[in-house]
């Protein structure tokens, strides 16, 4: 990814990106997945789960950014690793898939966005 003629513009449109997955992200995954949720007994950390989906949707978004697409599979690989026991509970396993294939999604369609106009394809 180049800077392109105007470098206020490209900023703004990753500051834009960076806010979009975070924030709005936060509140439209958590939106879709309340219709999925699974009743964990309490455990874990409260709010944990929006704070690893932001951190998440940050990460695919900044390797959507630099155009490190494969790197994005750390992350599903990470969050695999630590919920494995986890995911021996269908149900459990169904809301973590969905949420994080909503999470990386969303991610990859605001950095692509990012990257077409900050490239010049949208604007």
């Amino acid at each position: 990814m180049g800077i392109g003629m105007n470098w206020t513009i490209d900023v703004g449109v990753i500051v834009s990106a960076y806010i979009t997955v975070s924030v709005v992200g936060a509140y439209v995954i958590r939106a879709i997945l309340r219709r999925y949720e699974v009743d964990r007994g309490g455990g874990g950390l409260r709010c944990a789960g929006m704070a690893i989906g932001i951190i998440e949707r940050v990460l695919v978004l900044t390797f959507v950014l630099v155009d490190q697409y494969t790197a994005i599979t750390i992350v599903f690989a990470a969050k695999s690793i630590a919920r494995f026991n986890e995911l021996e509970d269908r149900n459990m396993a169904e809301y973590y898939l969905i949420g994080t294939l909503l999470s990386i999604t969303f991610a990859l369609i605001i950095g692509i966005i990012a990257r077409l106009t900050i490239e010049g394809g949208m604007i």
